[in-house]
Protein backbone atom coordinates (compact mmCIF):
# COMPACT_ATOMS: atom_id res chain seq x y z
CA UNK A 1 0.00 0.00 0.00
CA UNK A 2 2.85 2.57 0.74
CA UNK A 3 4.25 2.11 -2.70
CA UNK A 4 1.27 3.17 -4.43
CA UNK A 5 1.74 6.47 -3.12
CA UNK A 6 5.18 7.21 -4.62
CA UNK A 7 3.56 5.87 -7.72
CA UNK A 8 1.02 8.36 -7.87
CA UNK A 9 3.97 10.75 -6.86
CA UNK A 10 5.57 10.20 -9.74
CA UNK A 11 3.16 10.38 -12.18
CA UNK A 12 1.55 13.34 -11.12
CA UNK A 13 5.80 14.49 -11.55
CA UNK A 14 5.97 13.46 -14.89
CA UNK A 15 3.09 15.62 -16.27
CA UNK A 16 3.92 19.03 -14.43
CA UNK A 17 5.90 22.00 -15.56
CA UNK A 18 9.42 21.88 -13.40
CA UNK A 19 9.13 23.91 -10.34
CA UNK A 20 12.75 26.03 -11.17
CA UNK A 21 13.96 27.99 -14.25
CA UNK A 22 16.32 26.90 -16.93
CA UNK A 23 19.32 29.40 -15.01
CA UNK A 24 21.18 31.53 -16.43
CA UNK A 25 19.01 31.11 -20.27
CA UNK A 26 15.61 32.29 -18.15
CA UNK A 27 16.38 35.10 -15.96
CA UNK A 28 14.48 35.42 -13.10
CA UNK A 29 11.68 38.18 -12.41
CA UNK A 30 12.84 40.72 -10.41
CA UNK A 31 10.23 42.45 -8.30
CA UNK A 32 10.43 46.39 -6.67
CA UNK A 33 11.10 45.19 -2.75
CA UNK A 34 13.05 41.86 -3.75
CA UNK A 35 16.23 42.26 -1.13
CA UNK A 36 19.40 42.28 -3.31
CA UNK A 37 22.72 43.46 -2.98
CA UNK A 38 23.62 46.82 -0.74
CA UNK A 39 24.96 49.61 -2.87
CA UNK A 40 27.30 53.01 -1.38
CA UNK A 41 27.41 56.33 -1.86
CA UNK A 42 30.65 57.12 -0.57
CA UNK A 43 30.80 60.34 -0.82
CA UNK A 44 28.09 61.05 1.17
CA UNK A 45 29.56 58.59 3.68
CA UNK A 46 30.80 60.08 7.02
CA UNK A 47 32.64 56.28 7.55
CA UNK A 48 30.76 56.71 11.25
CA UNK A 49 31.09 52.56 11.71
CA UNK A 50 27.54 52.14 12.82
CA UNK A 51 26.86 49.67 9.89
CA UNK A 52 29.63 47.79 10.45
CA UNK A 53 28.86 47.23 14.20
CA UNK A 54 25.12 46.42 13.66
CA UNK A 55 26.13 43.83 10.82
CA UNK A 56 24.91 40.60 12.03
CA UNK A 57 27.00 38.63 10.00
CA UNK A 58 30.12 41.44 10.47
CA UNK A 59 29.70 41.81 6.22
CA UNK A 60 31.17 45.07 6.48
CA UNK A 61 34.24 46.45 7.63
CA UNK A 62 34.79 50.63 8.21
CA UNK A 63 38.31 51.80 8.43
CA UNK A 64 38.02 55.85 9.86
CA UNK A 65 41.25 56.59 9.72
CA UNK A 66 42.20 55.59 5.93
CA UNK A 67 38.10 56.45 4.78
CA UNK A 68 37.62 53.20 4.06
CA UNK A 69 34.39 51.02 3.45
CA UNK A 70 34.19 47.21 2.91
CA UNK A 71 32.08 44.50 1.83
CA UNK A 72 32.42 40.78 1.84
CA UNK A 73 28.87 39.90 -0.41
CA UNK A 74 29.25 36.08 0.21
CA UNK A 75 28.71 36.95 3.92
CA UNK A 76 26.02 39.44 3.71
CA UNK A 77 22.22 37.86 4.33
CA UNK A 78 20.67 41.28 3.12
CA UNK A 79 18.77 41.97 6.17
CA UNK A 80 19.09 45.82 5.08
CA UNK A 81 20.52 46.61 8.91
CA UNK A 82 22.94 48.60 7.50
CA UNK A 83 20.44 50.29 5.41
CA UNK A 84 17.78 51.14 8.06
CA UNK A 85 20.79 52.62 10.40
CA UNK A 86 22.51 54.51 8.30
CA UNK A 87 22.28 58.40 9.47
CA UNK A 88 23.46 59.77 6.16
CA UNK A 89 20.90 57.54 4.25
CA UNK A 90 24.01 56.45 1.67
CA UNK A 91 23.37 52.98 1.88
CA UNK A 92 20.63 51.49 -0.15
CA UNK A 93 19.43 48.07 -1.53
CA UNK A 94 19.50 47.36 -5.00
CA UNK A 95 17.18 44.89 -6.26
CA UNK A 96 19.13 42.62 -8.47
CA UNK A 97 21.12 39.77 -6.97
CA UNK A 98 24.72 40.53 -6.55
CA UNK A 99 26.67 38.38 -9.45
CA UNK A 100 28.09 34.86 -8.56
CA UNK A 101 31.29 34.53 -6.68
CA UNK A 102 33.67 31.98 -6.98
CA UNK A 103 36.18 32.82 -4.19
CA UNK A 104 35.55 34.82 -1.28
CA UNK A 105 36.49 38.78 -1.63
CA UNK A 106 36.12 41.71 0.12
CA UNK A 107 35.46 44.78 -1.76
CA UNK A 108 36.49 47.93 -0.59
CA UNK A 109 35.87 51.20 -1.39
CA UNK A 110 37.95 54.28 -0.49
CA UNK A 111 37.15 58.51 -0.34
CA UNK A 112 39.43 60.72 -1.88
Amino acid sequence: MFAFGFVKTILVSLFKKPATLMYPFKQRTVYKNTRGSIVIDLPNCIHCGICAKRCPTNAIVVDRQVKKWGITRSRCIACLNCVDLCPKKCLSNNNAYSPSVTQKISELHQSA
